[in-house]
């Protein structure tokens, strides 16, 4: 969303507090994240996932974060090997279980009516749904309402719905036990660098969701999150990310300032 902390720092004081319209903002007092800005990272303790440096994370991303992180030790910070077992085995799967479900729902409305394409015709209005629906949504799209309405369905719903819901709660609680110990999580923002056009085309759905297998775990626990370009590897950027506690924003705005002073001065 910005090329610098500091740009983040004042659109989160444009943006965060409560919003009447919308009922999953907090109710709590918002400080201005500009202060953070210089503040340094001596004192933090930054837990580093060992799983997200090791199989199935390219050499040069790994490579890439671990310099990183050296880096931010080298301005104060402690560095600390954590692991996140329950979040990096069942967080992609409760995620997609849950974002499809949410998907199906509000992708309901696209049916030609009030939402959507509209092309009216003297027809059955499930045949005029279908067409629609079937003519202007993508293939992605369609994957996900089918997958979400399933994992919603009467039969499937304790299965699927239920059971990822419940994995949440314990990757909630992952996050909250770790961060009795560490003010930060840091872990490569993609597994690999951002592939070609014609590698994507390639890539199976399982594959593409793979991609996100450390993007999810914090945003189904809620918790805040920073991605910093740090290196580049086979020319492309890599991106280490940062995870805080429910609103220990300012945390983040200190570290990826600090990180950018130490490689400007590099």
């Amino acid at each position: 969303m910005t090329k610098t902390t500091a740009d983040a720092a004042l659109i989160l004081n444009t943006i965060s507090g409560i919003d009447n319209n919308d009922s999953t903002s907090a109710n709590n007092s918002v400080p201005d994240y500009t202060t953070a800005l210089g503040e340094g990272v001596r004192g933090l303790t930054i837990g580093a996932v060992k799983q997200a440096f090791g199989e199935g994370v390219q050499s040069g991303v790994a490579n890439a974060c671990k310099n990183a992180l050296e880096k931010l030790e080298h301005a104060g910070a402690k560095i600390q090997e954590i692991e996140l077992p329950t979040t990096l085995t069942y967080g992609l799967p409760a995620y997609y279980i849950l974002a499809m479900s949410e998907a199906s729902t509000n992708l309901a409305k696209y049916c030609g009516m009030r939402y959507g394409m509209q092309d009216i015709k003297n027809e059955h209005y499930n045949d005029y749904f279908t067409r629609i629906r079937t003519t202007h949504l993508g293939k992605e799209a369609k994957r996900r309402i089918l997958l979400g309405t399933f994992a919603r369905m009467a039969g499937h719903r304790d299965a699927y719905y239920l059971r990822a819901a419940q994995a949440r709660t314990l990757i909630i609680k992952e996050y909250q036990r770790l961060f009795a110990h560490v003010d930060l999580i840091a872990t490569p923002t993609m597994p690999f660098i951002a592939p070609k056009l014609k590698e994507i085309q390639e890539l199976t759905p399982l594959q593409n969701y793979l991609a996100d297998i450390f993007t999810v775990g914090p945003n189904l626990a809620g918790m805040p999150h920073i991605s910093m370009p740090v290196e580049m590897s086979q020319g492309m950027p890599v991106g280490l990310m940062l995870t805080a506690n429910h609103f220990q924003e300012s945390k983040l705005i200190q570290t990826g300032d600090t990180f950018e002073h130490t490689k400007n001065r590099t």
